[in-house]
């Protein structure tokens, strides 16, 4: 069995008291605050049969490993996730839309990825396990609860992974700031990995060559290119948004 994990703020605690309180360990809360958020999450957790346990700030810091708890963490068991990339595909009756990130380090950008690709219906995150960040509490906190919800797959070798997705019939599209198409003119209703590098560095040359396409996002302003995870919303909400018909 994994070792219990800690999450903290109140929309990652909250996902889990609404996804699988019985995992939950046990909930510490500031009592300092009594202001009406943190009533209505406590009255939440006693409703969910959750132990809750007095801390004050310094105590909460030391256990989240951050000051910005909100004056929530929890202990909780680790969910059961899919076993492998290929089992999850396997297991997919639509065509899959997969988010994958090459050369994201920094935790708050994965969060807001992994959010994103959670609103947006991504079946997936992929990353390297050389080249990116895991799942810390920081991710969990900034994910909002969507490090529960979201799979992420962390691969030995992205070339070789985009190579087997696209054995499966899937597209690998890459966005790139010189790519001579805009995600627009794409069609996503078909089985589709957007492929997004990091800021400053995109991309690196090998993933780049992998792609079967490059896109661009169209920047009309001064700036030349978009947060990772600004961007990733802006690709991913394009396929959901020729995937429903809206």
């Amino acid at each position: 069995m994994s070792a219990p994990k800690v999450l903290f703020g109140f929309h990652a605690v909250g996902v889990r008291l609404k996804t699988a309180p019985r995992s939950i360990i046990e909930i510490y809360v500031d009592p300092a605050r009594k202001d009406a958020r943190m009533r209505q999450f406590t009255e939440r957790a006693r409703e969910a049969g959750a132990r809750l346990i007095d801390a004050d700030g310094m105590r909460l810091a030391k256990l989240a490993g951050s000051h910005g708890h909100q004056g929530v963490a929890a202990r909780v068991e680790a969910l059961p996730q899919v076993n492998s990339l290929d089992d999850l595909l396997d297991s997919i009756k639509e065509p899959p839309l997969l988010l994958v990130l090459d050369g994201v380090t920094d935790p708050h950008n994965l969060g807001a990825c992994l959010r994103v690709a959670d609103g947006a219906g991504a079946h997936a995150v992929i990353a390297p396990k050389d080249h990116a960040v895991g799942i810390n509490a920081t991710v969990a906190k900034v994910a909002s609860g969507a490090s529960e919800t979201m799979p992420y797959f962390m691969v030995t070798n992205l070339a070789r992974t985009l190579g087997e997705l696209k054995e499966r019939s899937i597209w690998c599209i890459g966005t790139s700031d010189d790519a001579p198409k805009t995600i627009y003119q794409m069609d996503l209703k078909v089985p589709v990995a957007l492929v997004l590098g990091a800021e400053g560095e995109g991309m690196r040359q090998l993933t780049r060559k992998t792609c079967d396409e490059l896109v661009g996002i169209p920047m009309r302003g001064a700036v030349e290119s978009l947060n990772v995870s600004v961007a990733s919303g802006v690709c991913l909400y394009e396929a959901l948004r020729q995937r429903t018909g809206s």
